[in-house]
């Protein structure tokens, strides 16, 4: 599954996720490519993320704004955030839009 893939549920957080930012480079943590996968059924949310480095000194505070975040919008559901570093992250899984703010198109 595409983790992109959305239903108006998972929009929704598709969209909260993308008002929190990466402190290091100001883009969005979807636009970082930071959120592998979102998750929501009736019982739950689920995110799986990364960070850019398994040491990021913001890891915590990114991780920590994710899980805040969800919970304001998870309307009586569980909410799970997993950190993974399996892929690693790469410049190349910035969105076309972290690209673009970047400068790197």
């Amino acid at each position: 599954m595409n983790p992109m893939d959305t239903t108006p549920e998972t929009e929704v957080i598709w969209e909260v996720l993308r008002t929190i930012p990466d402190p290091e480079y100001g883009l969005s943590i979807v636009d970082m490519g930071l959120i592998y996968q979102v998750e929501c059924n009736a019982d739950s949310i689920a995110v799986t993320m990364t960070l850019t480095t398994p040491n990021c000194p913001s890891g915590e505070w990114i991780y920590e704004g994710v899980k805040t975040a969800l919970q304001g919008v998870a309307a009586g559901k569980t909410v799970e955030v997993a950190l993974v570093f399996d892929p690693a992250w790469t410049p190349e899984m910035l969105t076309e839009s972290g690209r673009r703010q970047l400068g790197m198109d």
